[in-house]
């Protein structure tokens, strides 16, 4: 089926967003904001695509304790506009719970609940995003010899689209990893689809789990499953000796402090490597120390009555996975002895966490004006922009896939608020409006090839 140009096919947005996660919600909020304040000069023009037919961030996980890791002043608005309406206090106190919410004392909201506001602050800026839209392509138009705007090829139910910009800014989020040699399957799940798929289980009574990973996710399914199935055994597999607590402490969060992107953007590569070893416990494969402290509690207190359905299988990693339809035969490998032990479970689940696509494999032909650097990594500027040719004068900005220039909260909600604001003060400082005036009256099939 041939793209068909939509009925505004004469417009060039001044952006268009790939992907509606919590990132690009954030970031039309700020435009939405900006907007406001603006005169009819200064007003952007944006346009967002997301592939799910609703919002949703990480549904599979969310469990019904779980909290968040993150203040929840690290909303989706308030270190870049405190007085926003689009904040997480606002949310709560539109729902009837502020006065509630302050009598917790809790910095850590459920994780239930911040999904809750990010759905609502996504419902208020829903007619900047098209729902079940995917981009399958970027191409490049070139007018006078350089690449003036972008042509995004989408795909929804009514088939495909192509819609102009002269900006993108992707936000596709993290891809869940599994280990090397493992596949997922019916038996065979990764963490993020836990919650999507464990109610087909009710009834059938499973005997055996078991939970792959030493992260929070890994621990929290351990404790979830021990919990909702109390007949079955958890057995959980890592590397390490044990978890191993997150180092959240005042002074090491300062880690994902926005002046600490400028630190990182501007140290040479051995300081950049250095700052990941030493802050990696912040937010790698760790642990809440009050959630390791309960799963120990709850072991121990098996082991004294004799009835141990927790257990711990450390210094270990998952070698092989065989499933057939009514069991999946695990190969779990001491990494001291090499040792193997066959267990057989009702499932698998692999809290192998998540890792960044390369965030140009959308761009198309676009991607070979991108810049990358001695280890093939993108180049990414201070304000998130891709480093390209000269000859390609759109801006291409990254909301993830930058921690190798901008350190840790490249993929986190910590500095989301702070760095959607800085894309937005690019633009502007870009002169977007002005160079965009000409490339917004551009007719269908005028104005240079398309390639």
């Amino acid at each position: 089926m041939s793209p068909v140009l939509p009925a505004d096919s004469t417009l060039v947005h001044d952006l268009i967003g790939i992907g509606f996660g919590p990132s690009n919600v954030a970031m039309a909020i700020a435009i939405r904001e900006h907007n406001a304040r603006a005169d009819g000069q200064e007003a952007l023009d944006a346009r967002f695509f997301e592939q799910q037919p609703r919002f949703g961030w990480h549904r599979g996980m969310l469990i019904d304790d779980a909290t968040m890791q993150v203040s929840f002043l690290k909303d989706l608005v308030t270190l870049r506009n405190p007085a926003s309406e689009y904040s997480f206090l606002c949310y709560l106190q539109s729902k009837g719970r502020l006065i509630d919410f302050i009598n917790h004392k809790n910095l850590f909201p459920l994780r239930v609940e911040f999904h809750d506001y990010f759905e609502w602050a996504a419902a208020k800026v829903d007619d900047l995003v098209s729902y079940g839209h995917e981009v399958v392509g970027v191409a490049p138009v070139v007018r006078d010899g350089v690449v003036d705007h972008l042509e995004v090829t989408v795909r929804s139910g009514e088939g495909l689209e192509v819609h102009r910009a002269r900006n993108l800014v992707v936000g596709t989020g993290l891809r869940p990893v599994v280990p090397e040699g493992v596949e997922r399957g019916e038996r065979v799940w990764h963490n993020s689809e836990l919650l999507t798929r464990v109610d087909a289980l009710e009834g059938t009574s499973p005997s055996r789990f078991i939970v792959v990973g030493a992260g929070q996710s890994a621990a929290e399914n351990v404790a979830y499953l021990h919990r909702r199935f109390p007949s079955a055994e958890v057995c959980a597999v890592f590397a390490r000796y044990g978890y191993s607590p997150a180092d959240d402490s005042a002074f090491a969060n300062r880690i994902f402090d926005p002046a600490a992107v400028d630190d990182y953007f501007t140290a040479p590569g051995s300081v950049k490597r250095r700052l990941m070893d030493y802050h990696g416990n912040t937010n790698y494969s760790v642990v809440d120390i009050d959630l390791i402290d309960d799963l120990y509690r709850q072991m121990y207190r098996e082991k004294v009555l004799g009835t141990e359905r927790l257990r711990f299988l450390n210094v270990s990693r998952l070698s092989d996975v065989k499933e057939t339809p009514d069991r999946v035969r695990a190969t779990v490998t001491s990494l001291v002895t090499g040792e193997e032990s066959l267990l057989d479970a009702d499932v698998v689940v692999l809290a192998t966490g998540y890792g960044p696509a390369d965030p140009v494999d959308l761009l198309g032909e676009v991607a070979d004006h991108c810049l990358r650097d001695d280890e093939g990594r993108v180049r990414v500027e201070r304000d998130y922009r891709v480093a390209t040719e000269p000859g390609l004068r759109c801006g291409i900005y990254l909301q993830g896939g930058t921690e190798h220039t901008h350190g840790i909260t490249s993929s986190l909600l910590s500095n989301t608020a702070v760095r959607v604001g800085e894309i937005l003060e690019s633009l502007l400082d870009r002169g977007l409006k002005s160079a965009s005036d000409e490339a917004r009256t551009v007719a269908d099939g005028t104005g240079g090839g398309a390639r």
